[in-house]
C-alpha cells in the first residue's frame, strides 16, 4: 500500500509477537511478506524484540489472515491481548469432584461480562475470558470465594513481554542442556581425529593405520549424539530451504550436512574395502560435530545476552508490588494482587512499601521517594490531597490512598508501554542491513557452491573443494546484521527510560543525534512555570519588618486564587510564618485587593490601584529606582500600601530553572544553536534570555505562531528540535524534526512529543542528546563488525588468500568466527546499560 493510501485509511496499530525467528533472514522474510499484503500499511519486524509493529486496515485484511501468511513461512504470529477483553488463569483449591468445577463454571459463566469460563478439576485451575469494562478479576475471585473455594492468580502469562521472556528462558535452558552432549562427544572426537596428527599416540585398536574400520566407526558413533543435539538446525533449516526461503539454519544444515554425507560415503567405502587408507584420512566427522557444537555455543551466548537486553523494562515492571493492602468500607484490611485494584479503592501503604497504583493521599503523612520518576534523590513529603505515583517508595510514615488510575492507565504502565513500543521500532540506519539480510542467505549459498566448483575445476581435489564450500557456508552470519540495530535500540531506550528519557521510536532516536537548532519555550520549560516571590523591598515608611509584612500580605492574598496571590502564600509557607486573621476582603478586578488585616486597611496590587486610593510615596527616588530595577529583571511589581502610604514593593516572577544557564552553555559548546520562544514583551524576554545565557530569542509569539518559528529555522536547512511542556506547544512539537516534551507527567506530552522527558529538569535534554549519540555510535560499531565479519570472512573462506599462497580457513574456525560475530554485536549493545547521561 502506498504512503498516500495509508494516510487516507483508518489503520489499526498493534504490536504482535513473532515466534520462531532465528536470524535476520527470518525477520526480513516475515517483513517482506507482510508488507506485500493488500491492506497492510506498514510492518516493521524486530528480530531482537521478536515482535512486529503492524499497521493494517481490518476492513481489507484480518489479523487471522496475516497470521496465516506468517504460518506458511514457518513462524507464529501472536495476537496481543485486547485491553478490554482479558484472559486470566487462576489456581483453584478446594474442589473435590466434577460438581465443584461445574458449579464454578456455571456461576462465573453467568456473570455480566464473562465470555468464557473453563475449570479443570484435574489441574485445579480455571481460565476465564471477560470484558474488563463490565467485570474484573477481583469480582470473579470473590464469586469463586463465595462458593467456598480459594483462588490465586497464576503467573502473568498473557502479557506479550512476559510470554516472550519465559519462552526465551525456556529455550535458553534447553540450549544449555543440549550443549552438554554436544561438547561431551565433540571434544573426544576432535582428539581422536586430529590428535595423532599432532603426535598424540592412539592405541593400536584405534589407530587409523592398523584399525581403519574401528577408527572410522568410533568417529561416527561420537558424531551421532552431537548431530542429534543440533538436530534443530536440520529440522528448521532444510524445510526453509525447500520453501525457497533459506535462513542461517539452512546454511549450517547445508554446510555440516555436506561434510556428514561425504564422510558417510567414505565410511561406506572403507567398510567395503575400497581404497581404505586414502578414505580413512578423508573423513570430516569432526568438522561437522565441532561446527555444530561451536555454533550452538555461540547461539547460547547470544540468547543469554539477548535476554539481558530487556533488563531495563523488567526492572521498571518490578517497581509495581505484586500485592497491595486493600481497606474495606468497614475498615478491615486484606491483601489483594495489585492487578485487581480498581479506581476508587482505598489502599494502605505501609512504611517501606511501594505505591501499587496512581492515586491521592486520603490520610497520613510521609516522605515518598520519587527518584524512579523525577530523578530527585530527596523524599517528597506527601499528605492529604497530594498525588501518588505507582512504583514510588513510601518512607517512614503510613499513608492511606485512594486509587485513581490502575492497570495500564498508571503512569508507570504507560512509560513501560512507550518503551516497549520503541524497542520494537526501527531506525532509518537499519535499512541497508535489512536490504542485505533479505538476499544474504541465497547469495552466500551461491558463493559457496561457485567457490567449491571453481576450486574443483581448477585442479583441487574434492576434499579441498568441500572444505571451501563448508567454510563459506558456516562463516556467513546474517544474525549479526539483523541484531546490529534493534539490540542497541532495545538497550538504549530501556536505559533512557531508567534515566527519565522516553524515546518513542528508533527514528526519533536517530533524529536527535543530528539536531542543529533547539528551540526552548520559556514558560514551564526554561522557567518553573509558576510565579514565585523573588523580591521584598521595604520602603522607609514600612514601619514593620519584612516577615511581618509578608505574613499580612499572604493572609490577604489567601482569599484570592490569582497565581500571583498563590506566590505570596507559598513564600509565607516556606518561611513558616503564621498568617494573621483577615477581617474583611475586597477584590478589585484587574488591579489588586483590599483587606482588613491587623486592624489596618491593606492594599496589594498594581500602580493603578495605588493611584485610585491616593497612595503617597510612589514617585520617590528610592521607589522609582526599585521599580526600574525589578522591571529590568523581568519581575512583575506589586505595590503594598496601608495608611495611605507605600510600605513595600514586591517582585514576582516565573523563576528560571537553576540548571538552565549551564545546560544552554553546554549545548552551545556542542555546536547547537539555542533559541528561546515566549509570548512576553521584548524587555521581559531579554531579561530571561540574559540570565539563561541565550543570545537568540523570539518575543511576543502567540501559541499558534510557535510552529511558524520552527518552520522558519527549518527553511534555513536546519534540523530543529522543539522543547516545550506539551500543552500549548503541541503544534510546534509536531512541526519540529524532533519534538521534546518535558515535565509534569506524560499525558499530553505522550501525544505530541517524539521524546518525552519525565523528569522536570533541563539536564534531561542533554541526557537525550547524549543518549542518542551513544546509541547511534553503538549501532554504527555493530554494523561495522557485522559487515566486517562477513565481507572479510567470506572471501577468506572462499580461498582468496590461498590463490596468492596464503592459508585457507578451516571450517571449524569459520564456524567459531560465525558464532562470535552475533555474540560480539549483542555484547557491544549491552554496554549501553551503563550509560550515565
Amino acid at each position: 500500500m502506498s504512503d498516500e493510501q495509508s494516510k487516507n485509511r483508518e489503520l489499526t496499530h498493534l504490536v504482535a509477537g513473532v515466534q520462531g525467528m532465528h536470524c535476520a533472514a527470518c525477520s526480513a522474510r516475515v517483513e517482506k511478506v507482510l508488507n506485500k499484503v493488500d491492506g497492510v500499511g506498514q510492518a516493521d519486524v524486530s528480530l531482537a524484540a521478536e515482535t512486529v509493529d503492524l499497521r493494517f486496515d481490518p476492513k481489507e485484511v484480518s489479523f487471522e489472515d496475516l497470521a496465516g501468511r506468517v504460518k506458511k513461512l514457518g513462524f507464529t504470529l501472536v495476537e496481543p491481548e485486547d485491553s478490554e477483553h482479558r484472559t486470566i488463569h487462576l489456581s483453584i483449591t478446594g474442589m473435590h469432584c466434577a460438581a465443584c468445577s461445574g458449579r464454578i463454571e456455571k456461576v462465573v459463566g453467568k456473570m455480566d461480562g464473562v465470555e468464557k469460563a473453563e475449570v479443570s478439576l484435574a489441574a485445579e485451575s480455571g481460565t476465564f475470558i471477560f470484558d474488563s469494562e463490565k467485570t474484573s478479576q477481583r469480582q470473579i475471585r470473590e464469586a469463586i470465594s463465595k462458593l467456598g473455594f480459594s483462588s490465586e492468580p497464576e503467573s502473568a502469562g498473557d502479557d506479550l513481554f512476559e510470554q516472550n521472556r519465559q519462552r526465551a528462558l525456556g529455550e535458553l535452558k534447553k540450549a544449555g542442556q543440549q550443549l552438554v552432549p554436544a561438547f561431551a562427544f565433540a571434544l573426544p572426537l576432535l582428539i581422536l581425529s586430529m590428535g595423532h596428527m599432532a603426535g598424540m599416540p592412539l592405541p593400536e585398536w584405534l589407530d587409523p593405520a592398523t584399525s581403519p574400520k574401528a577408527f572410522t566407526l568410533a568417529q561416527l558413533l561420537l558424531t551421532l549424539p552431537v548431530v542429534w543435539s543440533g538436530r534443530h538446525f536440520y529440522i528448521r533449516g532444510i524445510p526453509n530451504l525447500v520453501r525457497r526461503s533459506p535462513d542461517m539454519d539452512s546454511l549450517v544444515a547445508m554446510g555440516t550436512g555436506a561434510a556428514l554425507i561425504y564422510s558417510l560415503w567414505n565410511t561406506f567405502e572403507i567398510f567395503l574395502g575400497i581404497d581404505v587408507q586414502a578414505r580413512v584420512m578423508d573423513l570430516y566427522f569432526e568438522s561437522a560435530a565441532v561446527l555444530i557444537a561451536m555454533i550452538s555455543l555461540g547461539k547460547y551466548f547470544e540468547a543469554r545476552s539477548r535476554i539481558r537486553t530487556s533488563d531495563a523494562i523488567r526492572s521498571l515492571m518490578q517497581l509495581t508490588p505484586d500485592m497491595a493492602t486493600l481497606v474495606e468500607a468497614d475498615g478491615t484490611q486484606r491483601q489483594v494482587p495489585s492487578s485487581e485494584l480498581e479506581p476508587g479503592d482505598v489502599i494502605l501503604v505501609r512504611p517501606g512499601e511501594r505505591v501499587p497504583v496512581d492515586g491521592e493521599v486520603v490520610s497520613g503523612r510521609s516522605g515518598v521517594d520519587e527518584s524512579m520518576l523525577t530523578g530527585e534523590s530527596l523524599p517528597v513529603t506527601k499528605e492529604e490531597g497530594d498525588s501518588l505515583t505507582g512504583g514510588t517508595m513510601n518512607g517512614t510514615g503510613a499513608l492511606t490512598m485512594k486509587a485513581t488510575r490502575v492497570g495500564s492507565d498508571t503512569t508507570l504502565s504507560r512509560i513501560i508501554s512507550l518503551v516497549r513500543e520503541a524497542q520494537g521500532s526501527k531506525a532509518p540506519i537499519a535499512s541497508l542491513a535489512d536490504k542485505i539480510s533479505a538476499i544474504f542467505v541465497p547469495t552466500v549459498m551461491s558463493i559457496a557452491i561457485v567457490s567449491g566448483l571453481l576450486w574443483y575445476f581448477a585442479g583441487a581435489d574434492f576434499s579441498f573443494s568441500l572444505r571451501i564450500f563448508v567454510a563459506v557456508m558456516v562463516i556467513a552470519c546474517p544474525c549479526a546484521m539483523g541484531l546490529a540495530t534493534p539490540t542497541s535500540i532495545m538497550v538504549g531506550t530501556g536505559r533512557g527510560a531508567q534515566l527519565g528519557v522516553l524515546v518513542k521510536n528508533g527514528t526519533a532516536l536517530q533524529t536527535v543525534e543530528g539536531i542543529q537548532t533547539i528551540i526552548f519555550d520559556k514558560t514551564g520549560t526554561l522557567t518553573h512555570g509558576t510565579p514565585k516571590l523573588t523580591d521584598c523591598e521595604l520602603m522607609p515608611e514600612a514601619g514593620v519588618d519584612a516577615d511581618t509584612l509578608l505574613a499580612a500580605v499572604a493572609a490577604a492574598e489567601s482569599q484570592s486564587e490569582h497565581p500571583l496571590a498563590l506566590a505570596m502564600v507559598d513564600a509565607a509557607k516556606e518561611k513558616g510564618l503564621t498568617l494573621p486573621t483577615v477581617d474583611a476582603f475586597t477584590a478589585h478586578t484587574g488591579r489588586g485587593l483590599e483587606a482588613q488585616v491587623l486592624g489596618e486597611t491593606l492594599f496589594v496590587g498594581n500602580r493603578l490601584l495605588m493611584e485610585e486610593h491616593a497612595v503617597t510615596g510612589l514617585e520617590t527616588e528610592e521607589a522609582q529606582r526599585t521599580i526600574n530595577a525589578l522591571a529590568e529583571e523581568a519581575r512583575t511589581v506589586l505595590f503594598v500600601a496601608s495608611g495611605g502610604a507605600l510600605r513595600a514593593l514586591l517582585g514576582v516572577a516565573d523563576t528560571l530553572r537553576e540548571e538552565a544557564p549551564a545546560v544552554v552553555q553546554e549545548l552551545t559548546q556542542r555546536g547547537v544553536q539555542v533559541v528561546m520562544l515566549t509570548g512576553d514583551a521584548e524587555a521581559t524576554a531579554k531579561a530571561v534570555a540574559r540570565r539563561a545565557v541565550i543570545t537568540e530569542l523570539r518575543a511576543r509569539v502567540l501559541p499558534e505562531d510557535k510552529a511558524k518559528v520552527v518552520k522558519e529555522f527549518q527553511a534555513q536547512g536546519k534540523k530543529v528540535a522543539m522543547v516545550g511542556d506539551g500543552v500549548n506547544d503541541a503544534p510546534a512539537l509536531a512541526q519540529a524534526d524532533c519534538g521534546i516534551a518535558m515535565g509534569s507527567g506524560i499525558d499530553v506530552a505522550v501525544e505530541s512529543g517524539d521524546v518525552v522527558l519525565v523528569r522536570s529538569s533541563l539536564q534531561s535534554v542533554l541526557t537525550a542528546l547524549k543518549l542518542s549519540h551513544a546509541v547511534m555510535q553503538n549501532i554504527r560499531q555493530n554494523l561495522f563488525w557485522a559487515f566486517a565479519f562477513n565481507s572479510l570472512g567470506i572471501p577468506v573462506a572462499a580461498g582468496v588468500l590461498h590463490i596468492f599462497g596464503g592459508p585457507t580457513l578451516n571450517p571449524m574456525i569459520a564456524g567459531t568466527a560465525m558464532a562470535c560475530s552475533s555474540v560480539t554485536v549483542v555484547s557491544n549493545a549491552l554496554r549501553l546499560r551503563f550509560f550515565k547521561g
